[in-house]
C-alpha cells in the first residue's frame, strides 16, 4: 500500500511535503560529480525562494539549463513539483521545518542513534543489548 497512500486513506485532507534533502540527493545522482556544486546551488535557489511563484520560475530555469542533456534529472525534479512546494501553503516561520521533514526517518531517529552508539562496544553483553525507544534502558538479547 505504501506510506503516502495509507496517509491519504486515513487523513484525506493532509498535504504531502516531499523531503528536499532526499530530492536533492536523488537529482544529483543524475549528474557528473564535477557538476554537483553548481547543480546543488541551482536546487537551493528553488527551495529557498521567497514565494511559490519565484520557486516555479527557478524550476523553469533549471529545466531550460539542464533539460537537454540531463532530462532524467529534470524529470526527477519536476515529477513531484507540487509535493516539493507544499510548504509554501504554511506560514514562513515553519518552512525550515517542513522542507526537510521525513516522517518515517524521524520516528526511528532515537533507535538509529542508539544503534550507532552500541555497535562499537567491546563487551558482548552490552553489544547485544537493544535500545528501547526511551533511550535510557536496555533489554538484553539471548545469545547462544
Amino acid at each position: 500500500m505504501g506510506f503516502w497512500k495509507a496517509l491519504d486513506e486515513i487523513f484525506p485532507s493532509t498535504k504531502h511535503q516531499r523531503c528536499w534533502v532526499h530530492k536533492v540527493k536523488n537529482v544529483l545522482n543524475h549528474f557528473p560529480k564535477l557538476m554537483a556544486a553548481a547543480v546543488k546551488s541551482d536546487l537551493n535557489d528553488i527551495q529557498h525562494a521567497e514565494t511559490r511563484a519565484e520557486a516555479l520560475v527557478a524550476i523553469d530555469l533549471f529545466k531550460e539549463k539542464y533539460g537537454v542533456k540531463f532530462e532524467k534529472a529534470v524529470a526527477c525534479l519536476t515529477k513531484s513539483r507540487n509535493e516539493l512546494l507544499a510548504f509554501y501553503d504554511f506560514p514562513a516561520e515553519h518552512w525550515i521545518h517542513l522542507r526537510t521533514s521525513n516522517p518515517i526517518e524521524s520516528v526511528f531517529a532515537t533507535v538509529r542513534h542508539r544503534t550507532v552508539r552500541t555497535k562499537g562496544c567491546a563487551f558482548r553483553r552490552i553489544r547485544t543489548a537493544i535500545p528501547t525507544t526511551s533511550g535510557r534502558s536496555f533489554r538484553s538479547i539471548r545469545t547462544s
